[in-house]
């Protein structure tokens, strides 16, 4: 049973409207119920949440890790693929061996996969009392945060959500980044160097981490217009509030140069990812759930990932 107490302390947390919690006693609660029911037990449950950029990745995957640790007394464990960023040190030698635009953190090989991988081997055997930090980014610096901010988990674990915008994205077809798809990929990447970069990383570091999930979440976005528009939005708000600028807030025009190296991945998911995900939520133009559905793969693997 999740109390409404604590409903009402997640929303004052995470400052949401009213509607999420008609939204999340719909499709979040089932969803926590259904973890419970699918986990085999003898190690932790790992899964992935997938989404763009506005649609509520992080909201999710703590919704989950608090209605699994209330109803079932779980010791959940969450990472983010963006707190295993490369270092700002290690993206300038890839920007200069390979190409400039790697030197911007977000893309697939921008992280430390192998720093990842290990930090999930990690969490699935810790024991009773085993303590582990979890890596913090800081955006702010564009740096690995310093160790006295990281996060301290204690063993064993039960749940490992590892929530992000390409958790789960497969890799593209070499014939289908011939063509720039936008004016970064035109102008920055003619010879296709970076995009061919990344997806090649899709296709192996990433993947050997992505084929460990055993189920995978995917918020489903209207489109990417609609993505640009919210992150646009979101900015003002923060210009709004702000006394200056100087907070590191970016124009109109860097918004969508930014969005535009996250938009061929996040344009394929919205084609692929529904294929085999284990639940897709589709999100409308007010970022609530209008529908949930199973991809058939899904149904005919009995959930998982494959």
């Amino acid at each position: 049973m999740f109390a409404d107490n604590l409903m009402s302390d997640f929303l004052s947390r995470h400052r949401l409207p009213g509607g999420f919690r008609d939204m999340a006693e719909r499709y979040y609660l089932p969803l926590a119920e259904r973890l419970t029911e699918i986990h085999k037990g003898g190690h932790p449950l790992l899964i992935g949440v997938n989404g763009a950029q506005g649609t509520g990745k992080s909201t999710l995957a703590d919704f989950l890790r608090v209605a699994t640790e209330s109803m079932s007394n779980w010791n959940v464990a969450v990472l983010s693929i963006d707190d295993f960023y490369l270092t700002r040190a290690q993206r300038k030698v890839l920007a200069s061996d390979v190409h400039p635009l790697l030197m911007t953190r977000g893309v697939p090989g921008t992280h430390d996969t192998e720093m990842l991988a290990d930090y999930m081997d990690g969490l699935q055997k810790l024991g009773s009392n085993d303590q582990l930090k979890i890596p913090r980014f800081d955006k702010a610096t564009d740096n690995r945060a310093d160790r006295s901010r990281w996060t301290t988990v204690v063993g064993p674990i039960d749940l490992i959500i590892l929530e992000g915008w390409c958790v789960g994205s497969k890799a593209q077809p070499d014939a289908e980044l011939e063509k720039p798809l936008n004016p970064l990929e035109r102008d920055d990447d003619p010879e296709g160097t970076w995009r061919n970069y990344v997806n090649d990383q899709l296709k192996s570091n990433y993947e050997e981490i992505f084929e460990r999930l055993e189920y995978l979440i995917y918020i489903n976005a209207p489109d990417f217009d609609s993505v640009l528009r919210w992150r646009l939005k979101q900015e003002k708000k923060l210009a709004e509030i702000s006394a200056s600028r100087s907070a590191g807030l970016m124009t109109g025009d860097q918004i969508v140069r930014f969005m535009q190296f996250y938009e061929r991945i996040t344009r394929a998911n919205q084609t692929t990812i529904p294929e085999y995900a284990n639940i897709i939520f589709d999100l409308d133009d007010t970022h609530l759930i209008v529908s949930s559905s199973q991809s058939e793969q899904y149904a005919k693997n009995s959930g998982i990932i494959q």
